[in-house]
């Protein structure tokens, strides 16, 4: 049983109670009297009610207590010996450990990057089966705030990554654990659907005409391919068929290595227009004793972060078109096919989608009446291109 008692040296009334095995002895700032002590033993009441019912929860009394720690462990400490379930941060560790050779090496990264920033520092030391809905509905709003080095807060497209991540690693534990996983009934953020902005032919053709030498090939391939940043920086020799007149897409260059493609989709076979055939026969006769298709003067695959800030920004400038990500090269390329009235099902195959669905999707405003074409009427908009 609890006592309220006195401190002799301060004449301050202090709390004094066994909680976990622990012997708490909590000050306060209320001086010996009958009102106060008479405060402070309703409380006492109260907190040990709530011990007896096991719903005691020591930070709410005494938020600044040197003890939250030591009985935080404890009770981590009697839960896990209880009930044998984990940590949070514990079974993320192990949820990683076992999954981490089924993903990708940029994808590794990524979910490193997101457990050592946003997960282990909020739910490293709590139990699994005690984390409710409501805490990561005031976490999903806590990270609603969370601001990125720019000051600008994070998007919602990151939170729900983030929370998805969360939600794998509570649904697997309460499988193993046998207990109901809280995520339940949280929808995603409502996210901002990524804008493209592709390039017209004439903008497109402003920007080859104007680069720099050495990159008027590197521009020439990736606007007329729809390849992926990887794929293009990536790209080797071995996989150039100029008798069949195909780039053969195998691997991508992410996180400074050769890698497997982002999907299995994304091994293909792209076909090479004449600006493309043409743009690779002289590329050969510059870096075609090397390993890579484009390369720095060392034989080494482009820096993308590198030849964004020093070419590609540069010349968007220069020609006073609107600055955008070098990404929209791809967008530009699948508009292109779809304005000169290609296939769509040919347009996914040599953008690397699965299906036409994302096709529709993203480029739904693009498309004319279809026609069954498999890259000469590309071929017949670039001609009518050049003759003009």
């Amino acid at each position: 049983m609890g006592h309220i008692r006195i401190r002799k040296e301060t004449g301050k009334l202090y709390f004094d109670f066994t909680y976990q095995n622990l012997r708490c002895r909590e000050q306060t700032s209320l001086s010996d009297t009958s009102a106060n002590r008479k405060k402070l033993e309703q409380m006492l009441e109260r907190i040990e009610a709530e011990i007896t019912l096991g719903v005691f929860d020591y930070a709410s009394y005494f938020p600044n207590s040197k003890r939250l720690e030591k009985v935080k462990a404890v009770k981590i400490s009697k839960s896990k010996y209880i009930k044998g379930i984990p940590t949070c941060g514990e079974f993320i560790d192990t949820w990683y450990g076992e999954l981490r050779s089924t993903w990708r090496f940029s994808y590794r990264v990524t979910v490193k990057s997101i457990i050592r920033t946003y997960l282990k520092p909020k739910w490293n030391d709590e139990l699994l089966d005690e984390i409710t809905k409501a805490d990561l509905m005031q976490y999903r709003a806590e990270l609603c705030k969370v601001k990125r080095p720019d000051g600008e807060v994070i998007s919602n497209r990151h939170i729900n990554r983030i929370m998805t991540m969360l939600k794998a690693i509570l649904e697997e534990a309460s499988d193993r654990f046998d207990f109901v996983s809280p995520y339940r009934g949280i929808k995603p953020l409502k996210a901002k659907k990524p804008q493209i902005e592709p390039f017209s032919l004439d903008e497109v053709y402003m920007i080859i005409n104007n680069v720099r030498n050495d990159y008027k090939n590197y521009y020439t391939v990736r606007f007329f391919t729809g390849m992926r940043t990887g794929e293009i920086d990536g790209l080797q020799w071995q996989y150039i068929d100029f008798e069949r007149r195909q780039i053969l897409i195998r691997e991508t260059f992410v996180e400074n290595r050769i890698e497997y493609t982002k999907t299995d989709a994304g091994q293909r076979e792209i076909m090479m227009s004449e600006p493309v055939y043409q743009a690779l026969l002289k590329q050969r006769e510059v870096t075609g004793n090397g390993i890579f298709v484009f390369c720095n003067s060392i034989g080494t695959p482009l820096n993308y972060q590198n030849i964004t800030k020093r070419v590609w920004y540069p010349i968007l400038k220069y020609l006073g078109l609107k600055k955008r990500r070098p990404y929209q090269s791809r967008h530009t390329a699948a508009t292109l096919w779809l304005a000169s009235g290609e296939n769509p099902e040919w347009i996914a195959r040599q953008m690397g989608h699965s299906n036409t669905q994302m096709l529709f999707q993203v480029y739904s405003r693009y498309v004319p009446n279809l026609t069954r074409q498999d890259g000469s009427a590309f071929e017949r908009l670039l001609e009518k291109k050049k003759d003009s």
